[in-house]
């Protein structure tokens, strides 16, 4: 009789164990999906538009939560849906701002962008902005670091504030160029 108590022990402990691990991973499960969905996401950099900052296989952890309490700043770099695909690329013009492209630099509301070292080159292509290009109150204008192998702003227009996804955060692969993206 004392066998069979201990066994009906074990047993309902094992159950309680069991029933522990199995919470503990739907708990665990339900934290990771509302850390990728609300705070942050793995990304990866697929083509050369944002060389010699990033690189085509890039691993990327997107910062989702900063643009729910702050405004994107210039120069941040962030990531937007277009049709099928995610595009990452430099904040370069903010809402109200007129921007244009003169002898192929940057010009913000008739003065050159002096402070943008980011472009490999001059701009041979100014796309949309042929005439200065007027944003509107929630709207951004971005571009890639290699201006002249990039699809951005001056093809697709403005970037609406709710369209963008967040900014980058740290690049996570490869190893030896880990730490946070400026």
């Amino acid at each position: 009789m004392g066998a069979r108590l201990e066994i009906l022990e074990l047993i309902v402990m094992f159950d309680k164990e069991w029933v522990k691990t199995i919470l503990y991973f739907i708990v665990m499960l339900l934290c990771v999906y509302l850390l990728i969905h609300y705070v942050g996401q793995r990304t990866v950099v697929d083509g050369g538009s944002m060389e010699t900052t990033l690189y085509d296989g890039d691993n990327l952890i997107l910062d989702k939560i900063s643009y729910r309490f702050s405004d994107p700043k210039r120069y941040d770099i962030v990531v937007f849906p277009v049709e099928d695909d995610f595009y990452i690329k430099r904040v370069i013009g903010l809402p109200g701002e007129t921007v244009d492209i003169i002898d192929g630099k940057v010009w913000i509301d008739g003065e050159e962008l002096a402070s943008d070292t980011f472009g490999k080159e001059p701009i041979e292509y100014p796309g949309l902005i042929e005439m200065p290009v007027t944003l509107g109150e929630d709207e951004y204008f971005c571009m890639g670091d290699n201006r002249n192998n990039s699809t951005d702003s001056r093809d697709i227009g403005p970037i609406a504030r709710d369209r963008l996804e967040g900014k980058i955060w740290i690049r996570i692969f490869p190893f030896k160029k880990f730490g946070a993206v400026h």
